[in-house]
């Protein structure tokens, strides 16, 4: 199966998906995380540093989990600069913490 290349958009998505997840994990150690989460550490990396834009979502919820994350929120967090989604565009941003 061929996979579509990723747009900007979804580029942007998941390199914001990784920022908030490193700042949420803060000084706990990655290798920590990354095990709790039952992901492993390289992959961990990948995703906070935006690498995989589209990580799939059992991983990401299993890092939330660890991380004390709601899905709702961070998704709201990660979508919140989303400039092609008209409800909302102008930036207003969420914390999670």
């Amino acid at each position: 199966m061929v996979r579509l290349p990723l747009t900007p958009e979804e580029v942007e998505r998941g390199r914001r998906l990784g920022e908030i997840l490193r700042r949420e994990r803060g000084q706990r150690p990655m290798m920590l995380t990354a095990l709790q989460a039952g992901v492993s550490p390289e992959t961990l990396r990948k995703i906070e540093s935006g690498r995989v834009a589209t990580p799939a979502f059992p991983t990401i919820a299993a890092i939330a989990d660890v991380l004390g994350l709601s899905l709702d929120a961070l998704w709201e967090e990660v979508r919140c600069f989303d400039t092609a989604r008209p409800d909302v565009a102008g930036g207003r941003q969420r914390s999670i913490s």
